[in-house]
């Protein structure tokens, strides 16, 4: 009941609110008459009209165009206090203010409806475009890694006594990194939907960014194999207040691309630091620590840099966007990773920026401020 309620007065303020507005200006515009003149109250009331008429329903537009001419006849036009007007030139006047303020209102509101039916046609545009090229690219992304878990499984009952030990193992390892292939997919897809509805609503709680790094590089353990690993972890790290999770899937989404789009035997390496900003300097994180300053806002630097080719200069600004694969890329993979890691890191106020390393290779850069803590820190020692 409270509910109904609300909204009825939320709908009726319009109703009071523009009324209201033409009031206060008429008011204001009455105590400098005698300097500015009437005819000139008139082209300020119909501005008034015209701004209403940009934030407001056609209704109460009307109202506000119709009360707007009653009050310049009444309060303005000479004679003052009476809505008799004497002069044949201030009579037409009037009637042309009536005409162009309600004229002028509904053209406003209409011009507002247009630019609003625009605004959806574009946002619906948008939402199907997004969903053609989301079936169009997972078409061939869900199809392979279903096909292949099929395939294997089949041959795995077809007759288990013609099937050697090594091939069982291979048919169950194909298995398994096909179930793991449409996993990531899925999750991508899930998280994508979080981002795409804004429901993306970070859950901070303190995080020890070690485990986070060794956690991502466990789950990557099997496709890491192939690359030297490289973990750069400052000693004097403190606990951050992030969301572990988000920030999981943004470190397997960067380890992954470096994975995927470097040779074999390229070097990998992930770089945490922290930079402190103390009453507008930063400090570097090797200063000693001060308690009295552990609930300060701190910003958490992660970096995932290879020695690859690294990426081409004119799609460097393209790769966070939605489904963007570059040119000459691998097939596989939708294109959905890097924008979900940076929408990730933005959720939690962060930036992501990605560049070319001088002596080759690509890096990106997680810059995230959190609120720091060293107890755990000082406990252990």
């Amino acid at each position: 009941m409270e509910t109904v309620f609300a909204e009825q007065i939320k709908k009726a303020k319009p109703y009071f609110i523009a009324p209201l507005i033409v009031c206060l200006v008429a008011a204001v515009s009455y105590l400098f008459t005698d300097i500015v003149g009437y005819r000139v109250v008139a082209l300020i009331l119909l501005v008034t009209v015209s701004l209403i008429a940009m934030f407001s329903n056609i209704i109460p537009v009307l109202i506000s165009a119709m009360l707007s001419a009653l009050i310049w006849d009444y309060f303005f036009i000479p004679p003052h206090f009476t809505l008799h007007v004497t002069d044949p030139e201030d009579t037409l006047m009037l009637v042309m203010y009536f005409v162009i303020a309600l004229v002028n209102a509904v053209l406003t509101f209409k011009i507002r409806q247009i630019e609003k039916e625009a605004r959806e046609k574009e946002v619906k545009a948008n939402a199907i475009k997004f969903y053609n090229a989301l079936f169009n690219s997972l078409s061939h992304e869900l199809k392979t890694p279903i096909a292949a878990i099929i395939g294997a499984s089949d041959n795995l009952l077809s007759d288990t006594n013609k099937i050697s030990e090594d091939n069982k193992h291979n048919l169950l390892s194909e298995i398994s990194i096909a179930s793991v292939r449409l996993n990531q997919q899925v999750e991508n897809l899930l998280n994508m939907s979080r981002l795409e509805s804004g429901y993306i609503q970070p859950k901070k709680d303190w995080c020890d960014v070690n485990e986070l790094v060794y956690s991502v590089v466990n789950r990557l353990e099997d496709k890491l194999k192939q690359h030297e690993l490289k973990i750069e972890i400052n000693e004097k790290l403190p606990l951050f207040k992030l969301d572990f999770g988000l920030m999981e899937h943004v470190l397997l989404n960067l380890v992954n691309n470096a994975i995927i789009y470097t040779t074999a035997g390229t070097t990998i390496t992930i770089r945490v630091d922290f930079i402190k900003i103390v009453k507008g300097h930063f400090n570097l994180s090797t200063e000693n620590i001060n308690p009295e300053r552990d609930k300060e806002i701190t910003n958490l630097v992660i970096e995932i840099c290879d020695n690859g080719s690294g990426f081409p200069p004119d799609e460097i600004q393209k790769v966070f966007e939605k489904f963007y694969r570059l040119k000459n890329s691998k097939a596989g993979g939708t294109g959905l990773g890097l924008s979900i890691a940076r929408g990730f890191v933005e959720a939690q106020n962060g930036t992501i920026h990605l560049s070319n390393l001088p002596s080759g290779g690509a890096s990106f850069t997680i810059t995230i401020p959190a609120e720091v803590s060293y107890l755990n820190k000082q406990k252990n020692e």
